[in-house]
């Protein structure tokens, strides 16, 4: 069982989000900050100053991050939040992968499972609420795209890292194969991979090892 984050007025979140757009990146997203320039005041501002970190808008001593500054950006803003939900409510993505898709009903049955509080609590249903206001800004669609990008683009990389030979051996006749496999380096150069390949050939490959 784990705590869930919430805020106990979920509506502040679709004003603190709006606000954050609106306004400069601060050096910190410090209560000051949230009280007055998103203009949520007194305790509830204390609570969303905590949440944006929980969410992972904030590093723990309050200065802004990249998912801060993507969420800023008009076209990224719905894949920071849907990555926001997905960082800050982890335990409830292992117990269904497809949280973000359950109905009102079955949302509040898995924050019940995760949390082994009562269906009717008032943190349960707090739970429920902020994370349907979060919903409502985010693009999941856009993540997993960029997830099936990632990995269309690291596919021929490792197809590289293969090189696969199979000489004969000269003094038995026998025909022995073996696959070397290769951690190669980050980077989209081709005489990186040309040097690596050439000096496996020479070092390798040779010959006059048969």
């Amino acid at each position: 069982m784990s705590s869930l984050p919430y805020v106990t007025s979920p509506g502040n979140i679709d004003k603190a989000l709006k606000e954050i757009k609106k306004a400069a990146v601060p050096e910190r997203v410090s209560q000051d900050f949230v009280k007055t320039i998103l203009k949520i005041p007194g305790g509830s501002g204390d609570q969303m100053t905590t949440f944006l970190k929980k969410l992972g808008l904030a590093n723990s001593d309050g200065s802004p991050n990249d998912q801060y500054r993507k969420f800023r950006n008009p076209s990224q803003s719905g894949a920071a939040i849907a990555e926001a939900i997905k960082h800050t409510y982890a335990p409830l993505y292992t117990r269904n992968e497809f949280m973000h898709e359950l109905n009102d009903s079955d949302l509040m049955g898995l924050v019940v499972e995760e949390t082994g509080q009562a269906h009717d609590s008032t943190p349960v249903k707090l739970i429920v609420s902020c994370i349907k206001h979060l919903k409502s800004h985010a693009d999941f669609q856009s993540t997993s795209a960029e997830s099936i990008s990632d990995t269309s683009h690291a596919q021929p990389i490792m197809q590289q890292a293969q090189y696969r030979d199979s000489r004969p051996t000269q003094e038995f006749g026998l025909n022995l194969g073996y696959t070397i496999n290769l951690n190669l380096p980050a980077t989209t150069d081709p005489a990186v991979f040309d040097a690596i390949f050439k000096s496996l050939k020479e070092h390798l490959l040779r010959q006059d090892d048969a």
